[in-house]
């Protein structure tokens, strides 16, 4: 595999968590020394990569979902390198509409803006270099002033960023600050790591492991039931099929091989905010 050329000063000697998820969304922008890292996490936890991808195919399917409903705003939080299928190549056939995407990774952000100026994206989709855990900075951020009107209907995509907050992040209040911003009629997407009753144990184990293995790291992890993750939500309506595995939120095309393996180990929900 030909890595394409670095961003002006990003340092491909060390790993980048962006470059990592990339490469296990099967995406071209990462280097030997992320795939390194990501076959390590793939020995610990063999699910990793196809989770991965289930969540990046539920979060297709939502942006669909909500351009044929009549959504042209969204916001992505935590969004890593919009490579591999992300919300601006879903919507370009759609425009106009406004693609806001948010990392706080210094890396995450110098390939997002290579990458949009090289797709002549510019005009319609930007990257805001913030941290998800400041809701007023990224409200007030220049790019997401210039591509949202908070006053219409957003799409605003919470995929796999929410199991990275723990109890200290106050993850409650810190939603509520999003959806309260939201107009009537926008959608709030979530997808949240799990390990249901019903997950093998030896899946379980390698699961429970890989959550471990992050504890120590600047972005531990957090599994959470559906009991706990339904809060986030704020008593808003989920859309059908309600709170389901990943592969099973609408799904559009032939289940993947790893659908029942996976299906223990993530919830998705889309809810909208009423009038």
């Amino acid at each position: 595999m030909t890595a394409p050329d670095a961003p002006r000063g990003v340092d491909v000697d060390k790993p980048s968590a962006a470059r990592i998820y990339d490469w296990y969304l099967g995406g071209t922008q990462n280097w030997a020394v992320d795939r390194e890292f990501g076959r390590r996490v793939e020995k610990v936890w063999p699910l990793i990569r196809p989770m991965s991808r289930e969540n990046r195919a539920f979060m297709n399917r939502v942006v669909r979902a909500a351009l044929d409903a009549g959504i042209r705003q969204f916001v992505d939080l935590g969004s890593g390198v919009p490579t591999a299928g992300n919300v601006h190549e879903i919507v370009r056939d759609q425009l106009p509409a406004r693609v806001v995407y948010v990392d706080y990774e210094p890396v995450a952000a110098a390939h997002s803006r290579v990458i949009l100026e090289g797709e002549d994206a510019t005009e319609w989709a930007g990257i805001v270099e913030r941290d998800i855990r400041d809701p007023e900075a990224i409200f007030a951020d220049e790019i997401t002033q210039e591509l949202i009107d908070w006053s219409q209907p957003v799409c605003l995509l919470m995929i796999t960023v929410l199991h990275f907050l723990g109890p200290g992040d106050r993850p409650d209040e810190l939603v509520a600050a999003y959806r309260d911003q939201l107009a009537p009629g926008s959608w709030l997407a979530v997808t949240h790591g799990t390990c249901r009753d019903d997950a093998p144990p030896e899946r379980a184990a390698e699961v429970r492991a890989f959550v471990d293995a992050y504890r120590d790291t600047s972005n531990p992890a957090y599994l959470r039931s559906d009991e706990e993750i339904l809060p986030f939500f704020g008593g808003w309506p989920l859309l059908e099929p309600g709170m389901s595995a990943l592969p099973d939120w609408r799904p559009d095309e032939a289940v993947s091989e790893f659908a029942a393996e996976v299906r223990p180990f993530a919830w998705g929900a889309v809810a909208r905010k009423p009038s």
